[in-house]
């Protein structure tokens, strides 16, 4: 049979133990220090999670209508070519000539590329209005002919003074023959080699060049 004194020993034993437990349990009531792996409060969040690195600025793409509308590219033809009715055949040869260099001159031909219907005054001045220069291809026949008297003339008023843009070829005429409206510039002796068609071929792109 145990003694009295036993049983105070065994009770006074298991007091640290109920200590310990409650100590536990008033830790575990106790808030607890939030882990470095718990996710951030929502504004935290979204603020660090649109975060991105930096992107080179972009740069805006020249338009293409303000490159086509600047230099050679403004007008839709590099020449008008101003001619009798009689000299048609040489005024062709004359475009071929332009058309098939290297440059590939852009070159109105009034016969080849008048818009059908259209006026024949209201064609000539769109035609001088929409090229860089003119040439005129200034024969007997061109003399002897009204219309091109006009046409010169037309030439002569849209571009006054503008030098380089009007380029007379003369062919088949003595220099006294040369328009007195046209004495004021030099002219492209159509006897010379190749007709002349170099000669007026670089006076073109020398003007060209101008442009840029």
């Amino acid at each position: 049979m145990l003694s009295g004194s036993y049983w105070l020993r065994q009770a006074l034993s298991k007091k640290p133990k109920e200590m310990s437990v409650s100590q536990e349990s008033a830790s575990s009531d106790a808030p607890q220090p939030r882990s470095q792996d718990s996710s951030p409060p929502p504004g935290l969040s979204s603020a660090t999670s649109t975060v991105s690195p930096d992107l080179p600025p972009t740069h805006k793409a020249a338009s293409s209508s303000s490159s086509s509308s600047s230099g050679r590219w403004s007008r839709d033809y590099d020449v008008c070519v101003c001619h009798s009715e009689e000299d048609l055949a040489a005024a062709q040869e004359l475009v071929a000539y332009l058309e098939g260099s290297s440059v590939g001159l852009r070159c109105f031909l009034q016969l080849r590329d008048a818009a059908p219907g259209g006026a024949i005054v209201s064609e000539l001045c769109r035609a001088l209005d929409s090229s860089h220069c003119r040439v005129l291809l200034i024969t007997p026949g061109f003399l002897r002919d009204p219309w091109c008297r006009y046409q010169m003339l037309q030439a002569l008023s849209q571009a006054p003074g503008a030098e380089g843009r009007t380029i007379p070829l003369l062919a088949g005429l003595a220099r006294a023959a040369y328009p007195a409206e046209l004495r004021f510039m030099y002219f492209v002796d159509g006897q010379g080699p190749e007709r002349g068609f170099r000669q007026v071929k670089e006076a073109v792109l020398r003007y060209l060049q101008t442009l840029r």
